[in-house]
């Protein structure tokens, strides 16, 4: 169901490293999958980019419509998917391990629970290392500061995401 709502919003349209957004959404669910992340963890992973990201402003949804995203996903997916479509990315990654992040949609820092940390983290782990797997120019260009980047993060991430991360 959430497939066909994503593809209706024009998701199977959307061009993205190896291929269209929604092909990139399935193969991060499916990371996720892989890597054992419970349930709403890979539901999240299959819709990360509904609301659009710091790195890829192409919403599928508006925030106004939380209520229609967690309806087809569920309250935790989609608090996940908010979470991590809401971050601004060049305040919050310096400060990811300190646990103060801010939301782009509406400005706000504020301080985010470990669990949520760990979604956060394991679910960028997923997206980064998919673009990486799927885009060799982006590869070239930059996997030595997504290495970097997500390396410091490897405490809050799962053992098989560090694996992958790994082998990049």
């Amino acid at each position: 169901m959430i497939e066909e709502f994503l593809a209706a919003r024009g998701a199977r349209e959307l061009a993205h490293p190896g291929g269209t957004l929604l092909a990139h959404l399935g193969r991060t669910r499916d990371a996720l999958a892989d890597w054992g992340a419970r349930p709403a963890l890979q539901t999240a992973g299959f819709a990360h980019a509904a609301y659009g990201t710091d790195g890829f402003p192409h919403a599928l949804v508006s925030t106004d419509e939380r209520a229609v995203l967690a309806d087809l996903l569920g309250a935790e997916a989609e608090s996940i998917v908010y979470s991590y479509g809401a971050l601004d990315r060049d305040f919050s990654y310096p400060r990811l391990l300190t646990g103060v992040l801010r939301d782009r949609f509406t400005g706000r820092e504020s301080p985010v629970e470990a669990a949520r940390l760990r979604d956060i983290v394991e679910l960028t782990y997923a997206n980064e290392l998919d673009i990486m797997g799927h885009s060799p120019h982006l590869r070239r260009r930059y996997a030595t500061s997504v290495k970097s980047r997500l390396g410091a993060w490897s405490a809050y991430a799962s053992l098989p995401a560090v694996e992958a991360l790994e082998r990049l």
